[in-house]
């Protein structure tokens, strides 16, 4: 297995990452932050990279209000 430094790998990831966040409605929240990581630090212009990051704000955000929401419906149930 030979490593080649020019491979179209990252460009690959990047334009994946790209999608992923283009479609973000029908992506896991797990799917969209790993795409958002990888903007964040692989994105072409800083105003993608700093996109990115708001929206791996949002994502993360939005878990917790989740998880708010599982822990009080727990409660209500017992």
């Amino acid at each position: 297995m030979s490593f080649h430094p020019r491979s179209a790998w990252p460009a690959d990831r990047v334009a994946e990452a790209r999608a992923v966040i283009a479609d973000v409605a029908h992506h896991s929240d797990l799917l969209v932050r790993l795409a958002c990581n990888v903007l964040a630090q692989h994105g072409e212009s800083p105003a993608e990279r700093a996109d990115a990051q708001r929206l791996l704000v949002v994502v993360d955000a939005r878990r917790s209000v989740q998880r708010a929401q599982r822990e009080d419906q727990g409660r209500t149930a017992q």
